[in-house]
């Protein structure tokens, strides 16, 4: 469980929060294996015996003072009484001391609540448009195949169809079976029949163990759509001679329910992966993505400059009625057609699952995306619970999560894997502060969760073809208590930032805010940013001359390094296409998939996804220097290559002038490929590789990442003048608060 906080030392009251002008929370990523330190949680076997303070419900840790028969709670100062248990526990010997006498960071393991509920068995179902060209269907078949690579032998896996009407696959026989099922167009969608009755869950789950070349050729028999079965099929729908029918809402909500009734039972958690090249169009659940002139274009977005909110609630009730069925869907949108995943988006990220967008099957890297998806560690079942000491308190809270109902800031995960990261922000108590006789702020993550864990093959004779590798399900604990100091003094504040967090948080913030007006979030980020820095002047005027004028004003953060990376964040995030308002070249879906991206992403991979970093070497084996400054001034004849990485994309760019002798592309044994590889395996999803040479490729892709070259509003200049004159608009502004 990693935590960063945005302000490593907390302030010791609200004057002088306010003041600073940073944001004050913490990111955090509970499934990670480690803190951001990297050290290793203290790992025991008795959850259950971990003592709660009757107040707060705060777990026992190891920042509690511990007395003979009680123990007083570091978050709320009330005392509790100690159980003879626990007291005889924390009465061992030092050599012997449990979990959470060793560590502030502990996870622990939670008895059975009983034997049926403790065997499972891992369950992923594909569903497959077949309103699409021959080769999505060919990359999606791809994607499959190394899907079943990954899977743990004894899984079990189905195949679902979808288009005017949904089809199952049996693949246990000597050939693939499929039964289909005919999707009614009226707005109700109710099928005709149970996919239950259509098909025995038996005969439609196949062991991946046994059965995996019978699904590849299963997989092989799928063909799209053909133009007479869609004329035949779509008599009842508008246009459609133009539209290929997709009947997505009623086959997720069917499969939904055809998954419930074996949930308890036979899985815990149930995986689908749906795979869809454009809108859905028939049936319950379609969407409208025609009554605009350009769907590629900003054109989506009224004269408010307010996205068009979801058209319809039947996928955000389908999300919770997915949640309740134990399902997590994963959304893979392989389409450069506007499908809009503003009212899809709810469904995977209220389930657990995580959105992809590929503009073109050529370029696509889903079979690498959905091969990690499968190999990376994943919980579900979680629920996550932040604590604080009674001073501050929660405000806001970010991420893919779903929010109790009855208690607040407990967050309920339906699958979380471990580079999914949560955000909070904090705000002090009314007429609280911390004084310097009063106890240190604390804060307690605590984090319960689900594993399924494969035993292996447990069968007599591991020869048989019949025997499957068995499944429990482990329920678990993870605590981590944090203790921080705290300051009256300005400049620990800057000294102790951490901008990777700060921009996190302004990252959400305006996520928030765009979703009703995307000028106003942007003019809310440029004016915050002038804020800011007029604060940051204001703390510095002791080092300063008594008459400042405009053009002494600290806009590069002089007097404290860890702040000077700051105005450059908030620059590249405000040209980044989350936040374009201009009307050509954007796509609304791209944008939508940035938000539920972004909004997942621990601090670090955001700030790389936000302002690319980039490399340059003198050959591919010899590295020169990592830039801070993303614009051409940085190009010079003696450092010929450069590595860019966008997170999603990796680009290694060879100037027009790079000399002939240099190879191109790199040498796959060279320090190049192997920095390239490396970021590669770091990542939860495959950033796409381009290899681009200045001589004669186009290089469009390279430069649009050299955001210093550009102003807001997209014009190119020359050199480094766009972000130097963006900070002068700053200058002026913070000038305007009578510094």
């Amino acid at each position: 469980m990693a935590v960063r906080a945005s302000l490593a030392c907390f302030p010791s009251d609200p004057v002088l929060h306010n003041s600073c002008g940073l944001p004050w929370g913490v990111a955090v990523t509970p499934f990670s294996s480690t803190d951001e330190r990297g050290s290793s949680p203290a790992t025991g076997d008795e959850g259950h015996l971990l003592p709660r303070c009757s107040s707060c419900f705060a777990y026992f840790n190891i920042l509690c003072p511990l007395h003979r028969w009680s123990w007083t709670c570091p978050i709320c100062s009330e005392d509790n009484d100690l159980p003879a248990e626990a007291a005889a526990r924390y009465a061992r010997d030092g050599s012997h001391d449990p979990p959470e006498l060793r560590s502030a960071f502990v996870d622990l393991l939670l008895p059975e609540e009983g034997e049926a509920a403790a065997v499972t068995t891992p369950v992923y179902v594909a569903a497959i448009d077949l309103s699409s060209s021959e080769e999505f269907l060919e990359l999606v078949k791809s994607a499959l195949l190394a899907a079943l690579e990954a899977l743990s032998p004894g899984s079990l896996f189905g195949i679902l169809t979808f288009s005017s009407k949904i089809g199952l696959y049996d693949v246990q026989g000597p050939i693939p079976i499929v039964k289909n099922v005919f999707i009614p167009p009226d707005s109700d969608g109710t099928l005709f029949v149970d996919l239950k009755d259509v098909m025995p869950f038996q005969s439609f789950l196949a062991p991946v163990d046994t059965c995996k070349d019978r699904i590849a050729e299963a997989l092989e028999t799928i063909k799209p759509i053909s133009s007479w079965e869609m004329a035949t099929n779509t008599s009842q729908v508008e246009d459609h001679a133009l539209h290929h029918t997709r009947g997505f809402g009623v086959a997720m909500d069917a499969l939904v329910n055809y998954l419930s009734v074996e949930y308890g039972t036979t899985f815990e958690l149930a995986r689908i992966f749906v795979f869809l090249s454009g809108p859905p169009n028939y049936g319950a659940g379609r969407l409208d993505t025609r009554s605009n002139e350009d769907h590629s274009t900003r054109k989506v977005v009224d004269s408010d400059h307010t996205l068009l909110p979801e058209q319809t609630r039947f996928y955000t009730n389908l999300a919770a009625s997915a949640v309740q069925a134990g399902v997590c869907v994963d959304l893979f949108a392989i389409t450069n057609e506007y499908t809009d995943l503003t009212s899809l988006k709810v469904l995977s990220v209220e389930s657990g699952g995580s959105l992809f967008l590929y503009s073109n099957t050529d370029e696509s890297t889903l079979p690498q995306d959905i091969y990690k998806m499968l190999t990376c560690p994943y919980a579900f079942g979680c629920v996550l619970r932040l604590r604080t000491s009674s001073e501050f308190k929660i405000t806001d809270s970010y991420g893919h999560f779903f929010p109790d109902p009855q208690y607040m800031h407990v967050q309920h995960i339906n699958c979380c894997d471990s580079f999914a990261s949560y955000t909070y922000d904090f705000e002090f108590e009314k007429d609280s502060q911390f004084g310097r006789k009063s106890r240190p702020p604390v804060l307690q993550i605590a984090f319960k969760y689900t594993l399924i864990v494969n035993h292996g093959d447990t069968s007599d004779d591991a020869s048989n073809s019949g025997s499957r590798s068995k499944f429990s399900l482990q329920r678990r604990l993870r605590v981590r208590t944090i203790q921080y100091n705290t300051t009256a003094n300005i400049w620990d504040l800057y000294d102790f930032a951490d901008p990777d967090v700060v921009l996190t948080i302004l990252v959400h913030q305006v996520i928030v805010a765009s979703l009703s007006d995307v000028v106003e979030a942007r003019l809310w980020l440029h004016d915050w940013l002038a804020f800011f820095i007029a604060q940051y002047n204001k703390a510095y005027k002791i080092v300063r001359s008594a008459n400042t004028g405009v053009s002494d004003i600290d806009v590069d953060f002089s007097n404290c390094s860890q702040l000077q990376p700051l105005a450059r964040l908030v620059f590249a995030f405000l040209v980044s296409p989350l936040l374009e308002v201009r009307d050509q070249n954007i796509r609304p879906d791209y944008q939508t998939y940035l938000q539920c991206l972004f909004s997942a992403l621990e601090p670090a991979s955001l700030r790389q996804a936000i302002c690319p970093t980039m490399i340059s070497y003198i050959s591919p084996d010899i590295e020169a220097e990592v830039h801070q400054s993303l614009s051409r001034s940085v190009f010079t004849s003696e450092r010929p290559i450069f590595l860019l990485d966008a997170y999603t994309d990796l680009l290694v760019y060879y100037l027009p002038t790079a000399s002939t002798l240099i190879p191109f592309p790199p040498p796959r044994d060279c320090l190049l490929r192997s920095t390239i590889n490396r970021l590669k395996q770091e990542r939860n999803l495959t950033p796409r590789l381009v290899f681009i040479h200045g001589a004669h490729d186009d290089t469009t892709i390279f430069e649009k990442y050299l955001i210093e070259d550009e102003t807001l509003d997209g014009t190119l200049v020359g050199s480094s003048a766009g972000f130097r004159s963006f900070l002068e608009e700053v200058r002026s502004r913070v000038a305007e608060f009578g510094i």
